[in-house]
């Protein structure tokens, strides 16, 4: 049996060569590794904006008359004066429609003979006390004090009944009044509910009646933009049905109470007609308000997501991340945090306007980390 024997300076280029290409896979491996580490990272960024303290907002809404109301009767019976219609104007206090008024008016006639006999009654009744009084203190025994007494019980009930008949009597007055359905401003008629001859009911709607010439816009604002109403400045409304108008406006009535599901504040604005157009109630609007409060109030900062904001060891301190533009390198900045807004939280100092910031995936980067910004402002819009 042959037996080959190997040399030892070709184990030795063995194993150098061995030696050789690992060193040369582990060369590739840290050439692989530096290349990551200096790879530059996409992060979600925005720019911050400039803050001079105007800030503009702008609601949806819709538009109704300042004044507009369903007028009923008070009280009930057969309708026989109905002389308006849808479209018609009037003016305050002209008749709407008319209930038949005999009724009442019998029954104020009753009520106001029973007033009159009363009266008399009682008149008759303080004589006969004043009689009782002035014969018992002559001393001549010729009246007792229980006599007196029912003279006395008898004034006071007469004096009773009268008050009685006198309220009866002025509901009475009221009722028959009741019977013409009145204006209570000027206005346009925009529907009737009834047809003339129909028995109607108090309260029921007859007509509905608005006056055009002011209108309000309801808008919704939401409670952390509610503190700046006492600084608005000017407030205009658009509407889509009148392209390229834009309305003077102002604000009528802040409601006190935040909706429970919106957590939004009622706000209604009011305004003229414009001239060369008509707005018509129930017309879609985007109310405009700009506001601006003093140089000194907490309101006022640079707004920003609340998630670019963080803690880091320090949880006293607030930190955002800034991007270096020229560098394309993460800087930790300390940040002084102001109130909640609309969008986020407002930096009262440590930022300026133009800088960039990273606002999402704060703790999954590095202080003087490389990176590529994807600006959030375009990232979220729809494509």
């Amino acid at each position: 049996m042959r037996t080959t024997n190997i040399s030892a300076p070709s184990v030795a280029n063995y194993a150098v060569l061995a030696i050789a290409g690992l060193l040369l896979i582990a060369g590739c491996e840290n050439s692989k590794q530096e290349a990551r580490q200096v790879e530059p990272r996409l992060v979600m960024a925005a720019r911050v904006l400039d803050t001079s303290g105007l800030l503009e907002r702008t609601f949806p809404g819709r538009a109704k008359a300042s004044q507009q109301v369903n007028l009923s009767f008070r009280v009930s019976g057969p309708l026989i004066t109905l002389p308006v219609v849808v479209g018609d104007r009037v003016k305050a206090g002209d008749v709407l429609a008319r209930i038949d008024p005999n009724d009442f008016q019998a029954r104020l006639d009753t009520l106001q003979g029973e007033l009159d006999t009363a009266q008399a009654q009682a008149i008759l009744s303080q004589k006969e006390y004043e009689r009782g009084i002035e014969i018992d203190a002559k001393g001549t025994g010729l009246i007792s004090k229980s006599e007196v007494d029912k003279r006395r019980g008898a004034r006071d009930r007469s004096k009773a009944q009268v008050q009685a008949l006198t309220a009866s009597v002025k509901l009475a007055q009221d009722n028959l009044s009741y019977t013409e359905l009145k204006a209570p401003f000027d206005g346009t008629v925009v529907a009737t509910y009834v047809d003339n001859f129909e028995d109607v009911l108090a309260k029921q709607p007859i007509v509905r009646l608005l006056n055009p010439t002011r209108i309000e816009l309801d808008i919704s604002v939401p409670e952390s933009l509610i503190g700046y109403a006492p600084y608005v400045e000017e407030v205009s409304v658009s509407f889509d049905a009148l392209p390229g108008k834009e309305i003077k406006a102002a604000i009528k009535e802040i409601g006190s109470e935040a909706s429970e599901a919106t957590r939004t504040y009622p706000v209604t604005l009011v305004m003229n007609q414009p001239e060369g157009a008509e707005i018509l109630p129930g017309m879609a609007g985007r109310a405009s308000i700009v506001s601006r409060p003093p140089a000194d109030s907490a309101l006022l900062g640079i707004e920003i997501p609340a998630t670019a904001v963080f803690s880091g060891d320090d949880a006293d301190k607030s930190f955002v991340w800034v991007v270096d533009e020229a560098s394309k390198t993460l800087s930790r900045r300390e940040v002084q945090i102001g109130k909640l807004a609309q969008f986020g939280v407002l930096i009262k100092d440590g930022l300026k306007p133009g800088e960039w910031i990273v606002v999402k995936g704060v703790h999954s980067v590095e202080e003087g980390q490389l990176v590529r910004i994807l600006d959030v402002a375009k990232a979220d819009k729809p494509s």
